[in-house]
């Protein structure tokens, strides 16, 4: 989990890569806690590291997979119930939430792997709300919103992180990627 990006080939190469930096960010960010740490509340907000990582995942299954990949999503999409994302369910732990964030993250990558061109507006799903300038949306704006919106979360989850116990996004960017290079 290096603290920068690497080099990258391509446009797209690159958008997956800034997206990855990001969600390494917010991986790294209960690197180290207790499960009753990872759901603590420790600001006025109601966010928690475990439920930054829930939303995380779930809003990218949203974007990728009915957007880009114009599928069906019905436990996701629509919204029902737009605070499930936030709610740590029983029998949802730090590790299974990492572990989805996985699978979230090689379902993007396939996704994006098969799109033809990046700058191809896509449509809407029926059921979606209007949206001003929505008719422009491309697999490319989704990528770049889905850097921001990560990188969003993961400036949550520092300081939530920093809140908690002190650690730092660099010296747990350290952490994981030891830990990482003793377990692969």
């Amino acid at each position: 989990m290096p603290f920068m990006v690497r080099p990258v080939t391509d446009e797209r190469d690159g958008l997956l890569a800034f997206l990855e930096k990001q969600r390494n960010a917010l991986r790294a960010a209960v690197h180290g806690l207790t499960e009753e740490q990872a759901v603590r509340t420790s600001t006025a907000s109601a966010l928690s590291l475990a439920a930054l990582l829930k939303h995380a995942a779930r809003t990218e299954r949203r974007w990728v997979v009915v957007l880009i990949a114009q599928r069906a999503l019905p436990e996701l999409w629509p919204m029902r119930d737009p605070d499930a994302d936030f709610r740590i369910d029983p029998g949802e732990t730090s590790a299974s939430l990492l572990d989805t964030y996985a699978a979230v993250t090689e379902e993007t990558e396939s996704i994006v792997h098969e799109v033809t061109d990046l700058g191809t507006p896509l449509p809407l799903p029926a059921d979606a709300p209007p949206v001003p300038g929505s008719e422009n949306w491309s697999a490319r704006w989704v990528l770049l919103h889905l850097i921001e919106e990560t990188a969003r979360h993961a400036g949550h989850a520092d300081i939530i992180r920093e809140s908690l116990d002190g650690a730092s996004a660099f010296s747990l960017m350290q952490a994981t990627e030891e830990a990482l290079s003793e377990t692969g």
